[in-house]
């Protein structure tokens, strides 16, 4: 699934420390859920489409659930310099839940839902923005970028 950086990150001179992206997809597939290597393609991939340095490789673990909230799937994680990446996918229920946070600043929020939308199948997604560290400049006395 590659895609040009372009596309996933655009300028943003705001003023704020960085930018969490949380999306939960409904309806997804289950047969992708519930794909290990999927799953770790995504933790290894999107890294470098938002221009973010692993910091390890991807891990990817079974979590059993068992629960009817949770009943079970994949959870993974990519540490990065800039932050981390988690999906934690519940094939039974045709949901995962991602987070993608960063201390840059201008991700495209739409291309990763377009991303996570394709690779999962997804019917229906809610997506949640927050820019974190608004007050950051204010607090470290002006400096221009917080994040490289």
């Amino acid at each position: 699934m590659a895609a040009s950086v372009d596309e996933f990150v655009v300028p943003d001179a705001s003023a704020h420390f960085g930018e969490h992206v949380m999306i939960d997809g409904y309806g997804c597939a289950p047969a992708r859920l519930d794909d290990r290597m999927l799953v770790k393609s995504c933790l290894t991939e999107l890294p470098s489409m938002l221009l973010m340095r692993p910091l390890c490789a991807p891990e990817v673990y079974f979590a059993p659930g068992g629960t009817p909230k949770d009943p079970g799937g994949w959870t993974g994680f990519v540490v990065v310099q800039e932050s981390h990446i988690s999906i934690h996918t519940f094939p039974a229920s045709g949901f995962v839940s991602i987070d993608v946070y960063t201390c840059r600043n201008g991700l495209n929020v739409a291309a990763i839902e377009r991303y996570f939308g394709k690779v999962f199948a997804a019917r229906a997604l809610e997506t949640n923005f927050v820019r974190r560290g608004t007050r950051y400049l204010e607090f470290v006395g002006g400096a221009a970028e917080p994040c490289r």
